[in-house]
């Protein structure tokens, strides 16, 4: 049970319009699952639901983490127990340095599982651990310093996302259209900074448009979401479907 994520029948509103209409998915460790589906689907109001947004009210249904309901739960308390959420649009931070964003949430999550043992991660080390990630995702030392998303291209804006997924070692991944806005290059980049942090102590749901993501990290599972539900689920060659014959054959068996 400690190693899934369960969603049960979820419903969820934005602002008192239902957007979520009955969500039905478990992802365990060691899974990448991947949901595509057209705008306005509820893609991404799945995975601000997940993270804990505020604006999103879930009406019925039941997310479980580590075998307990997190419904009550702020999304810096998911956060620091092991969630972690890769935005579609990553706002930018003037006056805040990467990497002193970083070591405050590192020493934050520490804190949080350290049952009164808390040791913030010295200043050394912390730099040590901030390079070999840097240079995983062929980030400049120079990122370190500058202000968060301050002014950064879109690809380096999502390698700096997954950089902070590296850096916090989360054991559930949601990554929301990490592929939006990416050229060639950077979809690149950052997909092998996803391939290098998956493994069997992460479970990664993974939100696309496209089947190009997917050329590069492999899900076990492909869902596809219509109007806020699942309308159809399978392997790998359901992203390769798609690619070829778009939604409308599905859109025409969901109402």
């Amino acid at each position: 049970m400690s190693n899934e994520l369960v969603i049960k029948n979820l419903h969820v509103q934005v602002e008192g319009k239902e957007i979520l209409n009955g969500i039905d998915l478990t992802i365990r460790k060691g899974e990448i699952h991947a949901i595509m589906g057209p705008n306005g689907s509820g893609k991404s109001t799945l995975a601000n639901t997940l993270a804990g947004h505020p604006k999103y009210t879930v009406t019925q249904g039941e997310i479980l983490y580590q075998g307990e309901s997190i419904l009550g739960w702020g999304a810096d308390e998911r956060a620091r127990k092991g969630m972690f959420l890769a935005f579609q649009y990553p706002m930018a931070i003037p006056g805040v340095t990467v990497a002193n964003f970083l070591r405050t949430a590192l020493n934050a999550k520490r804190k949080s599982v350290a049952n009164g043992n808390y040791k913030a991660i010295a200043i050394p080390e912390f730099r040590k651990l901030m390079r070999e990630k840097m240079a995983m995702l062929k980030l400049d030392d120079t990122f370190a310093t500058r202000y968060l998303n301050d002014g950064f291209s879109g690809g380096e804006k999502k390698r700096v996302e997954i950089l902070q997924m590296a850096v916090l070692n989360p054991e559930f991944a949601i990554l929301d259209e990490t592929d939006s806005g990416l050229d060639i290059d950077a979809l690149r980049i950052v997909s092998e900074g996803v391939n290098a942090l998956a493994g069997p102590n992460l479970g990664v749901l993974l939100i696309t448009h496209y089947q190009r993501l997917l050329n590069y990290i492999k899900p076990q599972f492909v869902h596809v979401m219509v109007h806020g539900k699942f309308a159809v689920s399978g392997g790998p060659e359901l992203a390769l479907q798609l690619e070829e014959q778009g939604y409308d054959w599905i859109k025409e068996d969901v109402k």
